[in-house]
Formats: C-alpha cells, structure tokens, sequence
C-alpha cells in the first residue's frame, strides 16, 4: 500500500486514520478520551509503525478468527475455542502472528503461557485446515519500562536508546505434543466458570511484585483490569489497608457507600434527580 510514498506521508496518513478510528469509536461507545490519553495513543501507535514496519507492511490477512469447536471438558461440558490472529506470507514463508497488550519482558519470562495458546492456533491452522505454517510469534504493544521512563522524564537522548533496545516481536516454538493438555485446561476453567468457582487470590499475593517487575504490585497489573475487582473480598481488604493516597481516598468513599443509606436507595437516587430535572423543564 504504501509503495512510493514517504516516511511523512506514511506517518500523516497514520494520523488521519488514528482521528477516524476515534471518531468512530466515540460515536459507537459515547466515550471520549482525554487529550493526553489521546496523544498517547496516537505516540503508541507511531513507536509501533517504526519498531514494527516490515511486519506490517507484509501482512496479508488481518483479525483472521480460527475456530476450535466441539471440545469436552473434564465435566462433559461441551464448547469451543477461537481466536483472532494476523496472518504474513513472505518470500514463501506463512507466519501467525499474536498481539497482545502486555509486556514484552513479562511474556519473555512467562513464554510456556503463549506457547499453550500460540500451540492451539498453529494446530487449527496448519493441522485442521491443512494450510502451510513456518512459524509463529507474539507481537507486544506496551511500551517496556524503560520507554516509558524516558517519556515521562521527555529525555529525547534516553528514549532513542530505550527504542532501539526495545524488541516487541517474540517467537514462539511450535509443539503439538502440547495441543491436548492446552486444550484439557481450557476445559478446566470452563467447569469452573460453570459452576461458579470464582475463588480470588489472597490479599497477600495481591500486594507482592508482579513476577519479575519488582516495582509493580499484582493487584496494579492484574486487579486494575477486572471489571468485578470492587466485588472482590480479597480486594476490599487490599483497598481498607492499602498504603498509598489513592487507595484511602477509595476507601473513604467505599466505606461512606457501604456504611450509609441502603444500597438500592443509593442507585435509584440518580433516577429520582433525573426526573425532578424532567418535571423542571
């Protein structure tokens, strides 16, 4: 596509498509960002296209769904697996290519968890649907720890060097021999869904490191994204006697919530506001 043009253009058309895909997903969620969560984004994005260039510019099929139905699970339960993956034809080699938002420390260090779902992909593709496979890999979109170190200082110098040692392409082998226990725990975790087995980790493990990246807490990496963390016992407990400003500013309010007018009161009162509002105009 991009054949003839200029690194300015390429990077021009990149801006253009950033504000049309936020446009749209603005219009679709009602939600809008920041402008510096914006600016951030489109930042991410262009580091992508420089680190990440001859990748996407050989990718032949993007978001291709691959399909694993009619599986059992240890309880007899049936279901299925899919995934989404972009596929690179060149110089007559296939490769499957995984993105992932995570880390690319974090996935060098926890390699076997990929290989599990990078497995199940290869087989499906190459032992399924019979199409010809000579590699896969993980692409990693956040930025490492030192990237964003040199952007939140804004030394030019020091995130020249940060890019440069930033490898977010990470190869995963191939072994189908690990195809059936993958797939034995996929079904695993679909019993316990099934039968409402939502135990949470300790408040403990909550407040050690994440792994290798000793200045991250796991309640940071994983408990921020869980949408039901506030149902959460172990993270109530992790938030009541938690150390920093932000977590007894939560708390502050938590504790008003759980302490003060019952908790169906408490959601309907935005409703009763709204139609006095109504009756006013």
């Amino acid at each position: 596509m991009f054949n003839g043009w200029n690194e300015q253009e390429i990077e021009d058309f990149i801006r253009q498509s950033y504000e049309q895909n936020f446009d749209l997903l603005r219009l679709e969620s009602g939600i809008a960002l920041a402008p510096e969560a914006k600016q951030a984004g489109l930042q991410q994005v262009l580091f992508y296209w420089q680190k990440m260039r001859e990748v996407a510019l050989n990718v032949s099929e993007t978001e291709v769904r691959l399909s694993l139905p009619g599986n059992e699970s240890p309880k007899e339960r049936v279901f299925g697996i899919e995934g989404v993956v972009d596929i690179v034809r060149e110089g007559g080699k296939t490769i499957i290519y995984d993105i992932k938002t995570h880390n690319s420390d974090y996935v060098r260090s926890h390699l076997d968890l990929y290989e599990d779902q990078l497995n199940v992909y290869a087989h499906i593709w190459k032992e399924l649907q019979k199409q010809p496979l000579d590699g896969t890999a993980v692409i990693c979109t956040e930025f490492p720890d030192e990237v964003k170190e040199a952007l939140f200082t804004g030394d030019e110098t020091q995130l020249a060097r940060a890019l440069e040692l930033w490898e977010p392409l990470i190869e995963i082998n191939f072994d189908r021999r690990k195809v059936k226990e993958t797939i034995r725990s996929f079904g695993e975790v679909v019993d316990q869904i099934e039968d409402h087995e939502f135990t949470p980790p300790s408040v403990e493990k909550l407040r050690e490191p994440f792994t290798d990246r000793s200045n991250v807490r796991f309640s940071t990496h994983v408990c921020r994204n869980c949408d039901v963390r506030f149902s959460c016992a172990a993270y109530r407990v992790y938030i009541r006697h938690g150390r920093g400003r932000a977590d007894k500013q939560f708390e502050k309010y938590y504790s008003d919530l759980e302490i003060g007018e019952p908790l169906e009161e408490w959601r309907t009162s935005g409703l009763d506001a709204i139609g006095d509002i109504e009756e006013m105009i």
